[in-house]
């Protein structure tokens, strides 16, 4: 057989192979399939793990850690109510250019994003830290387009288990994650609207100003591009906008599945910003 019969084989084997695999993945039990993507079940929450623990920290990796297991092992969970000062993060800054924990192999700086339920999603996190922590737990933000098509069928509006009628509420509270029941995707993933707004990898011209989408679209908050300006120490509105997605407790009727902002830099810090990984 010479060489273009063997590659012809290899396309003929790669026509064939593909479309199987796509249809057998199996995600692991912290996620749900969505298409050909494991997307997280539940919103992120970030912990800290001695990179010791191999144990501990491989369960994370493969998605198979329980909340028992964090709390056996000793993780200690991040999760603040408001953005104040996080000195915890003394080797994990705000830009996401950790410093690992000495000895530690692979290099880690010892925080990782896991998908449990029970607990409060992490917020005050920056995209960066976010970025990194998806990656350091095997996993990566999920991308605009794959947060749209995970987010389908979110009850919106629809009877959320909080007493309220829809899951896009004006709450202030925000909800542990898979706690209400009924505000999740007809993929299985709970909370993608309404809870905290979440990041995604994808970048944009930072926006301005804010409309809504039709009626026909529920009205969902857009908050994308804009002018910008010409920057220098003052000015801000030139750097990238990383897009949040799905709006918060705070937005009503603006949160939705169509929901999507770019206004803010990577840099931010909200509690009300929250992210989720996936696979």
């Amino acid at each position: 057989m010479n060489l273009r019969h063997i590659v012809s084989a290899a396309v003929v084997w790669l026509a064939t192979v593909l479309p199987t695999q796509a249809i057998t993945l199996r995600c692991p039990a912290d996620s749900v399939k969505v298409g050909n993507t494991c997307v997280d079940t539940y919103e992120a929450s970030l912990w800290q793990i001695d990179p010791a623990n191999t144990t501990l920290v491989r369960k994370v990796q493969t998605g198979r850690v329980t909340l028992a297991d964090l709390q056996a092992g000793g993780a200690i969970p991040l999760s603040p109510s408001a953005c104040i000062a996080m000195n915890v993060f003394t080797n994990f800054p705000r830009s996401g250019n950790w410093t690992a924990v000495p000895g530690s192999n692979p290099p880690s700086p010892g925080f990782y994003a896991v998908s449990v339920a029970g607990v409060q999603p992490s917020r005050c996190i920056t995209w960066f830290q976010a970025n990194q922590a998806c990656l350091l737990s095997g996993k990566r933000l999920l991308t605009n387009r794959e947060w749209q098509g995970a987010a389908a069928g979110t009850p919106d509006p629809g009877v959320a288990d909080d007493g309220s009628t829809t899951c896009a509420t004006i709450n202030s509270v925000i909800a542990n994650t898979g706690s209400r029941s009924s505000c999740k995707s007809v993929w299985g993933a709970f909370d993608m609207i309404g809870n905290v707004d979440e990041w995604v990898g994808d970048w944009a011209d930072r926006s301005v100003s804010c409309t809504n989408w039709p009626a026909s679209l529920g009205n969902d908050l857009s908050c994308v591009g804009g002018p910008g300006d010409p920057g220098g120490q003052s000015g801000t509105l030139s750097f990238p906008g990383a897009f949040l997605r799905g709006g918060s407790s705070l937005d009503g009727t603006g949160a939705g599945v169509f929901a999507i902002n770019s206004g803010g830099d990577p840099s931010q810090r909200s509690d009300v910003i929250g992210f989720r990984c996936a696979r």
